[in-house]
Formats: structure tokens, C-alpha cells, sequence
């Protein structure tokens, strides 16, 4: 009976192995299929997951437009991408516009420069960021004004100089790098967590009215990444924060969760968690038990100050 039944269950197990890779192999060939030669734009670009996104999207045979601050490490970045072995591949040699997105000044220019690259913008990936540190009653209102201004003034500005042209064409894809903090929100991040619950909010109200005009809108909220965020975060009186946190340490690689977002774009996923097991949960428990869920944020927030104050 033994025998048999293992006869009969090894050929299930092969057949459904050979199901699901044939499926992985659609999904990546759809995957790259949408963004060969598409038009990618990448905001802070230069570092971290937008570094990442700007590798692996170059490899897709993306055409891309880094943006950024710093103009010698965006042309360091174009340098490498068109060096690498993708550019075997595909011949598209990267454009850089440089502009800061806490300047609303700059970003209509910016935005005018990003279309004369190549005429038009097929993804737009609003990256940039900046994290936060410290505890709301210390922290001045010219800190949270900054944070707003990097995380969600700036990226809700590129997206509106960019978005008529989409509509114009009927076709256009734009993706919000939020964060598992713009789901449910911890102790000592709060100017942080307010901006990415603002960018959640604002892309999805975006979704559903572009969606007659052929748009796509995806929003993407991983979870820690081990990148230098927490190092460049912002404290209570505007300094840098200098530490990297033990859960930004412990975090998952930007070149993994880049691979990750170019899956979520080319499959045109509207919204995403990238985040572990734990975060994921909370999210449902701050949902469906908000009182418990509140009551492990204070107890955290009390073993927080505590070991600051060791």
C-alpha cells in the first residue's frame, strides 16, 4: 500500500513543481516584457533601495532617468549602469536630472527636464525619503516640515507635473516607495509614519481616479531594509541621527527588495507589503484588536525610553 501510494503521490509532486515554476518563468517573462524599454524614472537613485532599483530595472532593459541631489553620484551611477553586463543587452544609456524634492521650486523644472529625456514617462518610482527619530514632544514643527516636504510634498508634486502626459497617452504606471510604517505606526518615528500613512492615502485616492484614464498606481510598503536610512534620519532638532538601528541592520538587502518591486511593477500590483511576518500581523491586529495593538505600542514605546535612559 506504501508502495503505491508514494508511486502515485511522486508524479503529483513533480507535476505540481513543474506548475509553479512554469508560472514563475510567465510571471518574469511578463515582467520583463513590460519594462524593456519603458521610460523609468527613479527618484534617490543614488543610494540604497533606489541605487538597487536603478540596477535591476537597468537590466530589464529599462530606459532610465536618475534623479537625485548629488549630480557626481548620479553620473557615477550612469557610468556603472552602462559598464555593466546588461548593457550588452540593451543599449539605453542613462539620463540624470538633479534636483533636491524638498524643493518645490525645483521640481516643476525637474519634471520639464525628466520628459525631455525621451519625450515621455512610462514609470515613475517616487524612492526618495528620509527617516526620523525622536519623541513628539521634543521634536520642533520645522522637523516634521521636512520630513513632509521629502516624503510626501516632493513625491506628490513630481507625480502631478508628470501626470498630465500620462493621461494624454492613456498610459503611464506610478509607484510610491511608502513603508510598513504608512500601514501602522511605532513609537519615536512619528513624523515619519505621518508621512508615508499621507503618501498611502494620497496614491490611493490617485488609483481610483486614474484608472478611466489607462494609469496604473502601485503602492509598496516594505519593512526594514538594511540600507543607511536610519544613519541619515532626522532627530527632534533637525541633526542626524547617526545610528543604524539593530532592526534596520538585521533588515532585508535594498538589492532583494529591489528585485521585489520591479516583480510588483511589471505584474501591475496596486498594493504591496514587503515586510516580515511580524509587521504584516500588526497591520490586521491594529485593524481588528486596536486595543491590544495600543497597548503593545506603549509598552514598547516604555522599553524604548527606558533603554535610552540607561
Amino acid at each position: 500500500m506504501d508502495l503505491i501510494t508514494s508511486t502515485a503521490t511522486l508524479p503529483l509532486l513533480f507535476g505540481c513543481v513543474g506548475v509553479f515554476g512554469l508560472l514563475k518563468l510567465l510571471q518574469w517573462l511578463r515582467t520583463r516584457a513590460y519594462v524593456r524599454d519603458a521610460v523609468v524614472v527613479i527618484t534617490g537613485a543614488t543610494s540604497g533601495l533606489g541605487r538597487e532599483c536603478a540596477r535591476a530595472f537597468s537590466a530589464a532593459g529599462a530606459r532610465l532617468v536618475l534623479c537625485g541631489r548629488n549630480a557626481e553620484a548620479l553620473e557615477e551611477l550612469s557610468r556603472e549602469l552602462a559598464a555593466s553586463p546588461a548593457a550588452k543587452v540593451q543599449t539605453h544609456k542613462p539620463h540624470t536630472v538633479t534636483f533636491d524634492l524638498a524643493d518645490p521650486g525645483a521640481i516643476v523644472g525637474a519634471a520639464a527636464e525628466i520628459l525631455r529625456c525621451f519625450g515621455h514617462v512610462d514609470v515613475l518610482i517616487n524612492n526618495a525619503g528620509i527617516s526620523y527619530r525622536g519623541a513628539v514632544v521634543d521634536t520642533s514643527l520645522d522637523v516634521d516640515k521636512r520630513v513632509m516636504e521629502t516624503n510626501y510634498f516632493g513625491p506628490v508634486a513630481l507625480t502631478k507635473a508628470l501626470l498630465p502626459s500620462m493621461i494624454r497617452r492613456r498610459q503611464g504606471h506610478i509607484v510610491a516607495i511608502s513603508s510598513i510604517q504608512g500601514r501602522i505606526s511605532i513609537p519615536f518615528r512619528s513624523a515619519y509614519a505621518a508621512s508615508k500613512h499621507a503618501t498611502q492615502a494620497f496614491f490611493d485616492c490617485l488609483r481610483a481616479e486614474v484608472e478611466q484614464h489607462g494609469v496604473e498606481v502601485t503602492v509598496i510598503s516594505p519593512g526594514y531594509i538594511h540600507t543607511h536610512l536610519s544613519l541619515n534620519a532626522l532627530t527632534a532638532d533637525g541633526s542626524k541621527y547617526g545610528v543604524m538601528d539593530e532592526s534596520t541592520a538585521q533588515g532585508r538587502s535594498p538589492a532583494e527588495v529591489a528585485r521585489d518591486v520591479l516583480a510588483a511593477v511589471g505584474q501591475r500590483k496596486k498594493d504591496v507589503v514587503l515586510a516580515g511576518l511580524a509587521p504584516s500581523l500588526a497591520v490586521y491586529l491594529r485593524t481588528l484588536a486596536p486595543g491590544l495593538f495600543f497597548s503593545l505600542m506603549a509598552s514598547r514605546a516604555r522599553k524604548e525610553r527606558k533603554s535610552k535612559h540607561c
